[in-house]
């Protein structure tokens, strides 16, 4: 299974790089369990909500619904959080992202550098 970064989806939806779309939208078309945490379903849809407004938020949150397994905050999940944002100086959604990525042991698809610094966790980037 992978899990996605919010910097994927900052990616795939705001890229003026032709080659980052096709290279975002190949990755989406693999074919491999795909999953996002909450707090990433939280930040899309607070960016588009301030760039598109109202109704295209609603209709990205949707679609990730669909497509997406949304993992939900555990009590596990934010255990391991606190550890990685204490440990590494990390915010609080990236430690999220990070604990949900070990805990369903899913490769994250990222290059943010506050989640490639994690040794606890695989990441990889679409370059």
């Amino acid at each position: 299974m992978k899990t996605y970064d919010t910097r994927f989806f900052f990616e795939h939806y705001y890229s003026n790089d032709n080659s980052i779309l096709a290279l975002t939208t190949k990755e989406l078309l693999d074919k491999q369990p795909k999953s996002i945490s909450s707090i990433v379903l939280h930040e899309i849809y607070k960016l588009t909500l301030e760039k598109e407004g109202r109704s295209v938020a609603e209709v990205r949150a949707s679609l990730l619904e669909k497509d997406f397994k949304i993992i939900a905050v555990s009590a596990k999940i934010a255990r391991i959080s606190a550890e990685y944002s204490h440990k590494y100086r990390i915010p609080l959604a990236d430690s999220i992202i990070a604990a949900t990525a070990k805990i369903i042991n899913a490769k994250c698809v990222t290059d943010d550098e506050h989640l490639t610094q994690i040794k606890d966790i695989k990441t990889h980037w679409i370059l």
